[in-house]
């Protein structure tokens, strides 16, 4: 009976204690909110030091409170100057700030935050702060495994590797992004906007035309294609005066298409009369040369007046 009450008494003991730690952890909880609450309110007054203490505090009363790491991280982050760059207490936050994006991209479930923490991160090795692009790539490389759909972190490591200098694994990541979303006007955007910074024009126009095909009602996808074509005919002076022709009424084309479809479009309308001024320069027929001139001026003006009603918010 004796030894019987003995365990009774033990296992009140154990509840007793049970409850007392689930009343720890309850309180614990609820302290750790509090302290994310007032965070929040001096965060918002961009007092972030202020803020740093109280996400600090409210991640040691509730080491799961994941959403506190990402602000607590970009508390740190904000606290760090470019320009005391150097300064142990300076340096120290950027530190702090990798930390805690490294444990919020560890711990945050919601695929938004996390997405943001991972971002932060990537920008915290950038070449203002760490200037470590070794550590930006296995970061970048996650974010594609757990979104592969997503095609912006296909252009992040493409600008990085482009920027070390390895230009054919930033074009290889290009196409990648291209065979994720094979409908997205972005990816041929940065294609092209990578060709032409290598100077491949036919790649460049080729990327402009497959996003024109994919936007056929888009009258700025033509118009764009346009802007490229002038720009080689004017800027290129290792052209030949027949390849400038030939890109010249390319870019004419093109810009037809763009005021087939929207006949107000007062950039296009710009970019055909400096399209026609080039084909003047290039024509030896003084009377042709002349009607296209007149064309030009014609277009301008009617620009002009676009750009004035646009001014005065007349439609």
């Amino acid at each position: 009976m004796l030894r019987g009450l003995g365990r009774i008494a033990s296992l009140a003991i154990v509840l007793a204690f049970a409850a007392g730690l689930v009343g720890c952890s309850q309180y614990g909880k609820l302290k750790a909110k509090q302290a994310f609450k007032d965070a929040n309110v001096v965060y918002a007054q961009q007092d972030y030091k202020k803020a740093a203490v109280l996400y600090e505090e409210a991640i040691v009363q509730d080491p799961e409170l994941s959403v506190a790491y990402f602000y607590l991280a970009n508390s740190y982050d904000n606290l760090f100057k470019p320009s005391r760059k150097g300064e142990p207490e300076n340096d120290a936050y950027l530190s702090k700030a990798i930390e805690y994006y490294t444990k919020a991209s560890e711990k945050e479930q919601d695929p938004t935050l996390r997405k943001r923490s991972f971002e932060f991160l990537v920008a915290a090795y950038g070449p203002d702060k760490m200037n470590d692009p070794s550590q930006q790539e296995p970061i970048v490389n996650r974010m594609i495994q757990l979104d592969p759909q997503d095609a912006t972190n296909y252009f992040a490591l493409a600008k990085i590797r482009e920027d070390a200098g390895d230009y054919e694994k930033a074009e290889e990541v290009l196409l990648q992004a291209k065979q994720a979303r094979p409908n997205d006007p972005q990816v041929y955007l940065q294609l092209a906007g990578f060709y032409n910074r290598q100077e491949e024009f036919e790649k460049t126009i080729e990327a402009l035309q497959q996003r024109a095909a994919i936007e056929p009602n888009n009258p700025e996808a033509f118009y764009t294609i346009s802007t490229y074509y002038w720009d080689k005919a004017y800027r290129d002076f290792r052209l030949k005066e027949p390849e400038k022709k030939e890109f010249v009424l390319k870019g004419i084309e093109q810009v037809d298409k763009a005021l087939a479809l929207k006949a107000d479009y007062m950039e296009a309308l710009t970019y055909k009369n400096l399209l026609l001024r080039l084909q003047a320069n290039l024509e030896k027929d003084t009377a042709k040369q002349s009607a296209l001139l007149r064309e030009a001026d014609k277009l301008r003006d009617q620009a002009l007046d676009l750009q004035k009603k646009q001014a005065a918010g007349i439609k």
